[in-house]
């Protein structure tokens, strides 16, 4: 399964370095453009089949809606100065993917890189999240909401969904959120870490990834059998969108090196524009 995302990683850059030159160019396109124009980009995997879901092509004030989707009406058109949210997956042979990036569109404001920032924190801390067997995705779910809650921000969804291979992209039992789960995380379950912050007629933020749950090896002396998560999704995160002084340099670092693995594994597919398009969207910070 991992190497679909390998493949699907190139794809979905391929698709935001094209998006980065049209809105340089002043090109702005509509929601179902932007859609058809990543499954493009899928679509010439010989491994693909089909999305794995309807993709959230989500523009301004329609991203605040976490389900939007813009078959339900006339897809809105990008506009300056805006973020873009894009939610989206693929079926392949070998495998499943579904991801989240919020992308800015021109120039941003200084509230939209503060509650991305909060987000990323959020996604990280989960994602860094070390817990010993037995422990439910209910359990975990603050760990993405806490730095949002200290600033009085929430949203309205679950944390983190099962994904198996090429079934329905949102299936349990595992999950995380903060309604009642029993079931325990265990090594080789993959789920999404997806938390996101949604302003009412404003703006939408979600940043996911999928991860998989592993045994923790670095606790060599541990007590308990312990376990922690690993990212399969390999695309870049829009640094334009973040306040590095918001950040600890703990989650620069998971940052860093979160890009420097993203860049090692889909770099060998890029070349030419893309490829520099990568570079720039994965240096450290």
């Amino acid at each position: 399964m991992r190497a679909c995302h390998v493949r699907d990683g190139a794809a979905v850059s391929r698709f935001l370095a094209w998006l980065d030159k049209e809105v340089a160019a002043d090109k702005l396109y509509d929601e179902a453009l932007l859609a058809d124009k990543l499954e493009s980009f899928r679509l010439v995997d010989k491994q693909y089949v089909e999305p794995s879901f309807d993709t959230i092509s989500a523009a301004g004030s329609n991203a605040a809606m976490c389900h939007y989707n813009h078959m339900n009406g006339t897809p809105a058109q990008l506009t300056m100065n805006s973020l873009y949210l894009v939610d989206s997956g693929a079926q392949y042979f070998d495998g499943t993917t579904d991801v989240t990036r919020t992308i800015a569109i021109g120039e941003v404001t200084d509230e939209h890189r503060t509650m991305v920032t909060l987000v990323l924190k959020g996604h990280i801390a989960l994602d860094t999240a070390r817990f010993p067997k037995g422990t439910t995705g209910q359990q975990l779910d603050a760990f993405a909401r806490m730095h949002l809650w200290q600033h009085g921000f929430d949203y309205d969804h679950g944390t983190g969904h099962g994904v198996g291979h090429f079934l329905s992209v949102h299936e349990g039992p595992q999950r995380i959120g903060k309604n009642a789960n029993g079931v325990a995380l265990q090594p080789g379950m993959v789920l999404s870490n997806e938390p996101g912050y949604y302003k009412a007629d404003g703006f939408g933020i979600r940043i996911e990834n999928l991860v998989e749950v592993r045994r923790c090896d670095a606790l060599k002396d541990a007590e308990r059998e312990m376990f922690e998560f690993t990212p399969m999704t390999l695309i870049p995160i829009d640094l334009r969108l973040l306040d590095k002084s918001l950040m600890t340099q703990a989650e620069i670092s998971w940052l860093n090196s979160y890009h420097t693995r993203v860049f090692r594994a889909i770099s060998p597919l890029l070349s030419g524009d893309e490829l520099d398009w990568l570079t720039k969207a994965t240096q450290a910070i």
